[in-house]
């Protein structure tokens, strides 16, 4: 060490970390403007939209995109990825576009485009949809994209009456998705006509603004909707008949449209996962956050010497995510820690290292017991009442 005659100061990088929470409400859709101004939105390109109701005006008139920017500006202002796609010149032409290709040249079209978002925009879309395009090749596209983008599909349940659209639900296995029946009404901005509005951009707009106004955790269902007048289809909705319609499609993994409670909702809290552990919307968004959150957060600790303490660095930052977490009611509790039998010394000296972690999801109330009991116990004061 060279001569020094004061003070030699060393700086230190290490102990915990914190680390930023992923996140979710961040809308990516597919649509169709034929009449859109094209320098706002250009064909097979992911567009950032951060206010709805300001991008009506590029929108045009015709296709998909207005009726879905009126369904979440009624609902929410967040960022959102708008992919445009042509109409084509007939179903299977459209559909093809809808999903979209990966060029020779790496370039994406259709909902391909939403897994450059990230990369183009800065933005990770978390909610997904193709409102009014989502027939069941798209929806069962968009999944695959949905994976991988560790985000949540809300996709029609095409049927022409409740059996039907409990029959479509048979057609999927997958935690990433919800389907929702029928559509709503909303009232036409220029006519002043009830006009259909898609029941999945509502749901769009609705999850985001749950994701803002009370979290990721709390499911859609029971939420009011706003800026609809009535449904596509008649309901029947009872919240103490275990054989109404909703519940019926509930009991499917269908989320049903509802009048109730002064207003039109969403009522159903279930994935069409084939996993009971994700069975609730609720459990399944968790996951992809804390994979985000975590995963993500650990880039600092990749290629720092393997130590003993970058070890328990990396468990007490995971530690101290899940404990804010438990704190903030997003998850019940959790815990993370090394086991020293999934690291063997022939895998540390290889440079790989094996930290454990679990959590407990937060359940929706899905069902509430109350027993009703009639006494006559309560006439025992009844004389010293009359005396008083």
């Amino acid at each position: 060490m060279a001569f020094q005659h004061g003070i030699n100061l060393t700086e230190v990088s290490t102990g915990t970390r914190s680390l930023v929470a992923a996140a979710t409400a961040v809308i990516g859709m597919v649509v169709t403007a034929p009449a859109a101004k094209a320098e706002a939105f250009p064909l097979n390109k992911a567009v950032l939209v951060t206010d709805p109701e300001a991008a009506l005006g590029n929108a045009g008139a015709t296709g998909t995109l207005p009726n879905a920017l009126r369904a979440i500006a009624d609902q929410v202002r967040c960022p959102i990825v708008i992919v445009r796609v042509a109409e084509g010149a007939n179903a299977g032409e459209l559909g093809a576009n809808v999903i979209g290709t990966t060029n020779a040249q790496g370039i994406k079209a259709g909902m391909q485009a939403l897994l450059a978002a990230e990369a183009q925009l800065g933005v990770k879309p978390r909610i997904l949809g193709c409102p009014g395009l989502d027939t069941q090749a798209v929806t069962t596209a968009l999944v695959v994209v949905a994976k991988k983008l560790r985000a949540m599909v809300y996709a029609a349940a095409i049927g022409s009456d409740i059996s039907a659209a409990k029959g479509y639900r048979a057609n999927f296995t997958a935690r990433e998705l919800m389907l929702v029946y029928p559509d709503f009404y909303a009232t036409d901005a220029t006519s002043g006509a009830p006009v259909v509005s898609y029941g999945v951009a509502r749901a769009l707009g609705l999850r985001a603004r749950i994701d803002l106004e009370q979290g990721f955790h709390k499911t859609i269902s029971n939420v009011a909707v706003d800026g609809v007048i009535g449904l596509t289809k008649d309901i029947q909705f009872d919240i103490q008949d275990s054989g109404c319609e909703a519940n019926l499609l509930n009991e499917s993994q269908v989320c049903a449209l509802v009048r109730a409670g002064g207003g039109f909702r969403i009522w159903g809290s279930r994935t069409c996962s084939g996993e009971p552990l994700f069975a609730f919307e609720s459990a399944a968004r968790t996951a992809q956050v804390l994979l985000d959150t975590i995963g993500n957060g650990m880039m600092w600790a990749i290629d720092k010497p393997l130590r003993p303490s970058l070890a328990k660095d990396i468990v007490e930052t995971i530690n101290g995510e899940l404990r804010q977490m438990t704190l903030a009611g997003q998850i019940l509790g959790g815990k993370a820690w090394f086991d020293a039998t999934r690291n063997p010394t022939d895998q540390l000296k290889a440079g790989k290292l094996t930290i454990d972690y679990d959590y407990t999801p937060v359940p929706p109330l899905e069902a509430l017991g109350l027993n009703q009991r009639i006494t006559d116990s309560y006439f025992a004061d009844f004389a010293a009442a009359v005396a008083a």
